[in-house]
Formats: C-alpha cells, sequence, structure tokens
C-alpha cells in the first residue's frame, strides 16, 4: 500500500475518474508553478506531448524520494541523460502499447501516400493541374515491417488486410502467431527483395544510424521507406542524397535533427513527405493515457507490478553522467 504518496499528473484529478483513494494528486502540465515540494513526490507522469526530458530535466535532481517516472511516450531514449537525476530503485515506465493503434494508422496512411503519389497530387492540386497517371498499388507489394512490438504488429495487421506480403523483422528470430519473425542478421538478405520498408524499431545502440548509406544504397530502386520509430535510426544526409537522385521516396514522422529545422532539405524534397512527430497525436492521445494512467496508479497504490518498467536505476547512473 502507498497510503499518503505524493503524486504529480499532467491530467487533473476530475479528468481522471476512478483514481485509487488513499493517494495525494497534484495537477503540473510543466507549463506553471511547481503544485508543492518534489521532494514529497513518489510518483510523476510526464507531459502529454513532445519535450518530457526539457520539463522534467530541470526538476528531476529536486525529487529524491521519487520511486516512479512515468512516460506517456512509447519510448524512453530521450530520457537516458536524466537517469543519474534520479535516485536509486526509481522505476522508469514507458506507455509502450497505449498508442500503437493511432501510431499504426499513421504508418500505413503515410505508405499509401508515397505508394499512390498523394504528395505528387497535392502539389498538381497547388499548381491548378489535372494530370492522370499510372501509380502503384499496395496489392502485393512485399513490405518489410522492422521492430515487432506493439507497433510493428498492429503495422503489420493492417497491412495484411490491404493483401500486402508482409515480412516481419526483429532483433532476434522466433514464431509468433502472425507468423515467422526474421532476425535482424537476415536484414542485408531481405532488404533487396523489399517494395517499402516501415520502421517501427526502438533506438537503442543497436539500431541507431540503422538505415545509413549501404543499407539505403541495398533497397532497389523506386523502394518506399516509412519511419515512425525515431530519427536516428535513419542517416538523415544518406536519404536525402537517395531522395534527391530518384531512387527512393520516403515518408518521415520523425526525423534527425528533431524538430526539423527552416531550410533543411528535407521540407521541399519532391519523393520526400514530413508529418512533425504526429503519430500518437490524436482525439484518442487523451482518453488513452487517462486509462492507462489509472490503471497504473491503481497498480501503483496496490504495490503491484507495474506496466512497462523497462529500467530500474542503481545510482551508477549519476556517475557515468559525470564522466
Amino acid at each position: 500500500m502507498k497510503d499518503g504518496a505524493s503524486v504529480w499528473l499532467p491530467y487533473r484529478r476530475s479528468q481522471i475518474p476512478g483514481l485509487p483513494d488513499g493517494l495525494s494528486y497534484a495537477y503540473w502540465d510543466g507549463s506553471g508553478p511547481l503544485p508543492g515540494d518534489p521532494g514529497d513526490v513518489r510518483f510523476i507522469a510526464g507531459i502529454p506531448a513532445p519535450g518530457a526530458e526539457r520539463v522534467l530535466g530541470p526538476v528531476l535532481p529536486r525529487m529524491g524520494n521519487l520511486e516512479v517516472l512515468q512516460l506517456l511516450s512509447s519510448g524512453y531514449d530521450h530520457m537516458l541523460p536524466l537517469l543519474g537525476a534520479m535516485p536509486p530503485g526509481t522505476r522508469l515506465s514507458t506507455g509502450r502499447g497505449v498508442h500503437r493503434e493511432a501510431t499504426a494508422e499513421l504508418a500505413v496512411t503515410l505508405l499509401l501516400a508515397l505508394c499512390r503519389g498523394l504528395d505528387q497530387f497535392a502539389a498538381q492540386q497547388a499548381r491548378g493541374e489535372w494530370r492522370t497517371e499510372l501509380r502503384p498499388t499496395l496489392v502485393g507489394k512485399r513490405v518489410l515491417v522492422i521492430g515487432y512490438g506493439a507497433v510493428g504488429a498492429a503495422v503489420a495487421a493492417r497491412l495484411g488486410a490491404l493483401r500486402c506480403e508482409v515480412v516481419l523483422v526483429a532483433r532476434t528470430a522466433r514464431t509468433t502467431p502472425a507468423g515467422h519473425v526474421h532476425g535482424a542478421a537476415e536484414l542485408p538478405a531481405l532488404l533487396p527483395t523489399a517494395d517499402a520498408v516501415v520502421l517501427c524499431a526502438p533506438l537503442t545502440d543497436r539500431t541507431r544510424g540503422m538505415f545509413g548509406t549501404d543499407t539505403l544504397a541495398s533497397l532497389k530502386d523506386g523502394a518506399l521507406l516509412v519511419n515512425v520509430a525515431r530519427g536516428e535510426l535513419v542517416d538523415t544526409r544518406a536519404v536525402v542524397r537517395e531522395v534527391r537522385a530518384g531512387r527512393l521516396r520516403v515518408a518521415l514522422d520523425v526525423t534527425d535533427p528533431e524538430p526539423l529545422p527552416p531550410g533543411h532539405p528535407l521540407w521541399n524534397l519532391p519523393g520526400a513527405l514530413i508529418t512533425p512527430h504526429a503519430a500518437s497525436f490524436t482525439d484518442a492521445f487523451s482518453p488513452m493515457t487517462i486509462d492507462f494512467l489509472r490503471r497504473q496508479l491503481h497498480r501503483y497504490q496496490r504495490g503491484e507490478e507495474l506496466h512497462n518498467v523497462v529500467l530500474t536505476t542503481t545510482g551508477a547512473e549519476a556517475g557515468e553522467q559525470a564522466a
């Protein structure tokens, strides 16, 4: 039991009906004064917007009794530099799975837009041009879904309904109810056979820069690349070269750097479709994250294992950051 524990949430208590009794709730979304003493906080949830690390960075060193940092994003790589600011034993939990439907929806939307040339039709519309041309279809196309977590599985299910030949790839090979999952070691053989690639993998030391010059060069002419994972999975300069040469077409919801700065070549590059890290930001975001927080806090109050705990700080992180 966690009776009396101080909990800071980015939603007002009235917005989250059914919260467990016995906890002390305060509202803080990072935009106003702190609602109390950070040293009393045991559980804090990150803001429901990009930039949680910028908001939490100044206050985490003052939370000496923190037990749980709950992110509302699926990834947590942006928080790794702040691990040393948290006391030993702090559990870092993500919102993995909460936004899978919305993210998968955008991934498939972007792939369809590239395939059917919606970006090109939009440019023609802006010029007042009526010009019909033959475009490919996704039906029968071989699509590699790289990263077979919650989002990757949801993307694969949707592509299957579109009658694509879906090839699943994860870090290690395995068999699932959805079919065989290839290991990452098989990518060099799989990439030249793909008509399209959808990136759903987490950002790790293994995946950072995985789609660099050589990897992109192994894709066939006319291949499509969609990234709804993290911008750092892809070498941006290499992508620009391949798209500018007319060899590949890309749709990127995430970029490196991010936000994409004004004047960057990707903004106006024909064959590149850019969305501003918008995959999870739909009208379902608030109800989905509110429902998740309510369930997570019930588990916390009862002393049960939390969902999506990705690591527990040891205290060694502070020394690593200082080094």
